[in-house]
Order: C-alpha cells, then structure tokens, then sequence
C-alpha cells in the first residue's frame, strides 16, 4: 500500500469513527425513549457515514429557526387567547364519566385548551356524505371558507370541491387553502391549483420541502391535519384528505379507503378558526396579534349538548403531547375499549397500557387493516398481535378496504376522534387534530360505526399468528427493529 492510499484510506477510518462516536453521543444525550435511541444508534454504528446522515435527515424533530421563532412569538398570544375562553359556562361533569375530568385536566394544562360545552356533531361516516355536506357549506359561505388538508388530490368529488371554491372566491368569500407540501406536491404543481389562485383561492404549501431545506429542517415532519373552517361557524375534522377513494391510489392493492369525519357547530369551531390562522401564518412570517386580514375568529352560539375539547398536537404544542393523553385515555377504561387505526406501530408504553387494559378484564378491541398500502408498517404491525392477542386483546383486520378512520371509543362514555394514528410519527413528530367528545350520544354513534366495521373484518385468533409461516414471522422482527422510527 503506498503512503498515498495509506492516508486516504486511514483519514477515512478516522473521520467515520469520529462521526458515529459523536453522533451516538448526541442520540444518547437527547434522552428520549429507550427504543427510538437504541433503533437510531443501530443505524449509526451500522451504516458507515449513511447513518449519521439519516440521523441528520430524520433524527430530530428540527422545524428550522425561523419557524421555531414564529412558534414562540406566537405562543404567548395563544395562551393569553386561550385563557380568555376559560370564562366558558361552568360545566356540570356530573353526568360524564369521572375519568373525563382528568383528561380534561391534562389537556388544559398542556395546552391551556379549556372543553367547551354546546356543541353539535353530526358523524359523516362516508366520502359521499362528507363532500356533499362540505360543498353545500362551501356553496352557502357568506365570509370564509379555510380549508387544511394533508393531501388534495384531484378527481371526482374533489373536482366538485375546488368548483364550489372558485365560485365563493368569486362571490367575495375569503378562501384559504393550506397543504402539506409532500402530501400534495403533485396537485400544487398541477394546473387546477394554477386555477385555484387566478380565481383568487389563497393557496399555500405547509412545511416546504426540498434538498437544500432537508440541511436545515427535518423534511419529514409533515402537516397531517385534516381541518375545514366555513365563516367561523361551521369545522369539520377526522382522518379523510381531500380526495375521492374511488380514484386515489388504486395501483396500491389495498381497495378504496375507508374513513369519517365530523361536522361541528358550536362554540368549539372558535378553536379550530384559531388553530388554521396560526397554521396559515405561520406559513406567512406574520403573528396572529398583528394581522389585520380577516381570521373569523369569535364567539360561536350553542348548537348543542355535547362537550368537547380540542387537542392540537406537534412541534410547539409540548413535548409528548398527545402520546401522554393517549396513555391517560387507554388507562382510564373500565369496560370496553375500542380502537381503529390504519397504522398500528405502537410504542412499548403503549402496548403496555392496551395489555394492561385487557388484564384487568377490559374488553380491548383494536381494528387495523387487512392490507396496508406500507409493507415495512404492515410487518411491524403484524409483529405486535401474538403479543396482544395472548394478553387478551382481540386483533380484527378489516377486509373491506384500507381502514383510514382513527377512532377510540371508552366505556361506551367517550371517544377520542381525528387524524392520530397509532405510531411514533402521529405521537412526536406530525401536526394533527383530535377531538375529546365527552358525549353519550355521539360515542354511540361512533361505537355504532366501529360495530360495523367489525361485520366486515375477518376473525383472528392467537392459533391464526401462531402458524404464521417463519418467512413472516421474520419480516416481522426485522420491521419491528425500525419501528421506533416508523
């Protein structure tokens, strides 16, 4: 070897033993869970010089300076705001589970988010019903129509969507539309998002994307909220994007997606208008104080009977958010406990809590999909249900399409309902939407819908994972070595 090669080759030595040294040091440092850091110093101390860059990439929950600095200005506003809602009527708990007291508690102090009373619900458990009810409203909007979806993709029921919007930009009505910039690249680039703003539709990309931003930012830290404001009076929420299960992603094998959403009325939407113009502005470089365009934001009259308290979740929103009030959620079920996520990759807290429920004589029910449109997901799932099923806890997988509705229904008392799955990037990184619905009613409509979807699920049973072959059970390890990451 001559002395040329020798020193190349003995630098490189040195600078990738420097790299993953230094880089396990800070995985170790950061102090999260036992499981994300020991997956993250594997691929590390595994990859040369790969790993330390996917650590740079997708490591840490970075939301660049800049939009760090607009989450802190705008924090104090937000909690000033959030506070002034605290003077709602007070609400009589006496007729709700007690286990919602605490919730509500936690969800206060985490986010200064206080449960309203009065509000209406009305369950859209099809795509049909969903679109048709949003275009109406969309079509009879006299102010704003603000819409924050994960993906738009065009299409069918969507095509009618964008119409009704082009026609209310026209009338006069303030439209805003934020999307993911991943999620929907494809329609941003597209010619009917062209249209969209030469009507005057205000269209903006979330959390752009790019190689150079990927530096700076963490790029798969993405806006998976599913948000729609019309004139301040009317929300929707839940796990449907903007798109048509009759044309979207039918290559995948999977069948049409399946999911719900909720249309609401009543002083909660005043919530949802404030969380989509600090998502919009925060998109725009300008505080929520000192904009003078048009928010929509103010007092709604009472619609209905039904409590119910808005959790946003993501970066700047506190650490573990929703990951805690999860746990708190799973942990105060007596009875019965239903579950139905797409992504079902849950952490070892998580799982402690679902077999712990079953334990001590809690009928816990989790539905997920028969066939899921991510393989590494659908292993890693796969990997948790022998597990489950010998604690107690009856794994259904819905054969009637890709289930997309992320639903938790408790005691037949209350019921968690939004965009959150059940996985690390709903719990740490993504921003999402769930609603706590402290209501009889409205849960039994929606344990209704889990009932139904249970008819369409094939039946498993501990001897159905056991004689799974040894390819499987393989794959299955190897993609639970990565969940954490998942």
């Amino acid at each position: 070897m001559d002395r040329f090669t020798w020193i190349v080759t003995t630098s490189l030595y040195l600078a990738d033993l420097t790299i993953r040294l230094g880089f396990s040091v800070r995985v170790i440092m950061r102090k999260r869970s036992p499981s994300v850091s020991f997956a993250w110093l594997s691929v590390i101390l595994l990859i040369p010089f790969g790993g330390a860059i996917l650590y740079l990439l997708f490591g840490e929950n970075r939301v660049g300076d800049r939009r760090a600095n607009r989450l802190i200005k705008n924090r104090p506003f937000i909690r000033e705001w959030s506070e002034a809602l605290q003077n709602t009527p007070e609400i009589d708990w006496s007729r709700i589970n007690p286990e919602c007291v605490p919730i509500d508690r936690q969800i206060r102090t985490t986010t200064g988010i206080p449960t309203m009373p009065d509000n209406r619900l009305e369950l859209l458990d099809r795509a049909e019903l969903f679109f048709e009810r949003l275009c109406a409203d969309v079509r009879a909007a006299r102010t704003s129509c603000f819409l924050e979806f994960y993906i738009l993709n065009q299409g069918g029921l969507v095509d009618r969507l964008i119409t009704a919007l082009i026609e209310a930009a026209g009338r006069g009505v303030t439209c805003r539309v934020l999307l993911d910039a991943i999620g929907a690249k494809e329609f941003l680039q597209s010619p009917a998002a062209a249209r969209l703003r030469t009507a005057g539709v205000q269209l903006l990309a979330a959390l752009p994307a790019g190689l150079i931003r990927a530096l700076f930012v963490r790029i798969d830290l993405r806006n998976h909220r599913k948000i729609a404001v019309i004139d301040g009076e009317i929300a929707y929420t839940g796990s449907q994007n903007l798109v048509d299960p009759r044309y979207f992603k039918q290559e995948e094998g999977v069948g049409e997606w399946v999911d719900a959403m909720v249309r609401v009325t009543g002083p909660v939407v005043e919530l949802f208008t404030a969380t989509f113009m600090n998502d919009w502005l925060l998109e725009t470089d300008c505080r929520l104080a000192e904009y003078s365009g048009r928010t929509d934001i103010h007092p709604v009259p009472p619609a209905g009977k039904a409590l119910v308290q808005l959790a946003p979740s993501g970066p700047g929103y506190g650490e573990d958010t929703i990951h805690n009030l999860l746990l708190t959620t799973l942990y105060a079920a007596r009875r019965e406990l239903i579950l139905t996520t797409p992504y079902f990759v849950p952490d070892n807290a998580i799982l402690a809590a679902l077999k712990s429920a079953a334990q001590r004589g809690v009928e816990v029910t989790v539905i997920v999909p028969e066939k899921n449109d991510s393989r590494l997901v659908h292993y890693a799932s796969r990997a948790r249900y022998e597990t489950l099923t010998r604690a107690g806890v009856h794994i259904a997988t819905f054969a009637g399409g890709l289930l997309h509705t992320k639903t938790i229904t408790v005691d037949g008392d209350f019921c968690l309902f939004g965009s959150v799955n059940l996985d690390m990037r709903s719990f740490w990184l993504n921003f999402e939407m769930t609603l706590f619905v402290y209501d009889r009613a409205f849960t039994a409509r929606v344990r209704d819908l889990q009932q139904d979807y249970l008819r369409r699920c094939i039946p498993r049973d501990l001897e159905s994972f056991q004689n799974r072959p040894l390819r499987e059970r393989l794959m299955e390890n190897i993609a639970l070595l990565v969940g954490p990451l998942l």
